[in-house]
């Protein structure tokens, strides 16, 4: 056979276990679902909490969520709020501002700056924790609006001596905002309903999601701290802290709302960085992880876990093998229909959490399609993030833009953190020409099952390039406008005076 067909096969089932994964981890979610943990019991005693709020630069959200966290329902003399500002606008002007409103009031709150950003977030928080007073430690990003009675309904979890750290479910305050998302609010159910559950109920790892979650302050010590070396911080220290022995516990009954990016390029920024970050991670711990004690199927999981975002390189790749395969009239490997079925493993996955949702769960299906278009379109966006982490173990942190926006009227577009439109545009455009000339050349040998692949992928990836460029077009026609309503060409904020 082939060098070329060879590769081929290899890349395919390659990319097969990670639909097969997918099957996998639903068929355990559907065995599991009902197993719930055990009510944990009011303590005696109320630990100490330090509630560790990392901003940079969050004009539109930062009041929101120090409000927040001065709202929470838990005694005052046990409870410490940090407010860990790296900001470089007028961000910082308006934590503390709020700080000294809270402050006055009797709360434990403080606002606490560098001198500079060095460590991103994992270097704020651990020199918020160097400050701490808490026991325990919960972490809200800024976007986040964590319910009144948040901590007592998840510190009792904390009274097990083994767990280490305790994740809510993400809930979504922007989820009917656009078709983009209630998208990106399926994949996300996907993988706090299905996979967290499922991972967490049968003994398997699984990560702190960055936001959300309370740690126990011994826990974060004993793994080593909060340390920089990688993009994702939370997963790196989730999977330090399983293998010292610590539990990393879900609770799907609790949640906490958060908004999800409604411009598409914060999207690709968002999932960049988790693309990069995770391969960081499984560069540092899979050996690890692999040396490791725990039972063959935990060192599995864990590895597909920890090289999930493999998918994306292994499309990008399979999708460019495809046309020299068809004009060298190279021999399909017969397992290929079978791959394709395995591909089945994502759609299936969310189709499941969406029917957990119940009624408001099946009226969302219509929009699947759009789940698996992006999910496609994404591959080289993530592909060029993996490859600067194999390159490179430094990157720079990049945030995604929050704009407080929760209803269809309100905009995102004149904004000061508004992205511009990502360079990839281009090479998407290309991709999707590339693989309809390779969808035609293909239909007679390979059969219609691979054609209608590849026509997914063409779809994919022209439809990420086209949401960027409208978004972007939209955008500047709105930029134009404003500068003509108000004669300066400033821009102003959601929520502050923009209509």
């Amino acid at each position: 056979m082939p060098l070329l067909e060879i590769l081929y096969g290899l890349l395919a089932a390659w990319l097969a276990l990670y639909g097969l994964n997918s099957l996998v981890l639903t068929l355990i979610y559907l065995r599991v679902r009902r197993e719930k943990p055990p009510a944990a019991p009011q303590p005696a005693s109320w630990p100490t909490v330090t509630v560790q709020l990392p901003v940079y630069n969050e004009l539109h959200v930062v009041e929101r969520a120090i409000g927040a966290a001065a709202a929470l329902d838990y005694p005052h003399d046990c409870l410490q709020i940090q407010v860990l500002d790296d900001s470089t606008d007028a961000t910082t002007a308006l934590a503390q501002q709020a700080v000294a409103r809270y402050a006055q009031m009797g709360l434990n709150i403080q606002h606490l700056q560098r001198s500079d950003r060095t460590g991103f977030k994992a270097g704020a928080l651990a020199g918020g924790l160097r400050r701490a007073s808490g026991d325990l430690v919960a972490v809200f990003d800024a976007d986040f609006v964590p319910s009144r009675d948040f901590l007592r309904r998840i510190v009792p979890y904390c009274a097990r001596p083994e767990v280490g750290c305790v994740q809510a479910r993400w809930d979504h305050l922007n989820r009917t905002y656009s078709l983009l998302t209630r998208a990106q609010a399926m994949g996300i159910d996907a993988h706090f309903q299905i996979e967290q559950t499922a991972r967490s109920r049968a003994g398997l790892f699984l990560n702190f999601n960055g936001s959300a979650g309370v740690w126990r302050r011994t826990c974060i010590e004993d793994a080593g701290g909060w340390q920089a070396d990688t993009l994702t911080e939370d997963l790196d220290l989730s999977y330090r802290a399983q293998l010292r022995g610590w539990r990393v516990l879900y609770v799907p009954d609790v949640g906490v709302a958060g908004e999800l990016p409604p411009q598409f390029d914060g999207l690709r920024r968002q999932q960049a960085r988790w693309a990069q970050g995770s391969i960081q991670v499984a560069r540092r711990v899979l050996p690890r992880l692999l040396a490791s004690p725990q039972p063959w199927p935990v060192k599995l999981e864990g590895a597909l876990h920890l090289t999930g975002y493999m998918v994306h390189p292994l499309l990008l790749v399979t999708l460019l093998l495809t046309l020299p395969m068809a004009l060298t009239q190279g021999r399909w490997p017969a397992f290929v229909p079978y791959f394709l079925l395995a591909s089945a493993g994502p759609p299936l996955l969310c189709l499941v959490a969406q029917a957990e949702r119940g009624p408001r769960g099946w009226r969302g299906l219509a929009i699947a399609p759009l789940v698996l278009l992006i999910g496609m379109g994404l591959a080289l966006n993530n592909a060029v993030a993996m490859c600067r982490a194999f390159m490179s173990r430094e990157g720079e942190f990049q945030r995604t833009p929050k704009f407080a926006v929760r209803g269809s009227q309100e905009r995102w577009e004149n904004s000061v953190y508004a992205l511009r439109c990502s360079p990839l545009v281009r090479w998407e455009l290309l991709l999707a020409a590339f693989a309809l000339l390779s969808a035609w050349l293909t239909a007679g040998s390979a059969g219609s099952a691979l054609s209608i692949w590849l026509l997914i992928y063409a779809l994919g990836y022209g439809f990420v390039a086209m949401l960027s460029l409208g978004q972007a077009f939209q955008a500047r026609r709105r930029a134009m406008a404003h500068s003509r309503l108000w004669g300066d060409g400033s821009q102003r904020a959601p929520g502050h005076g923009l209509g």
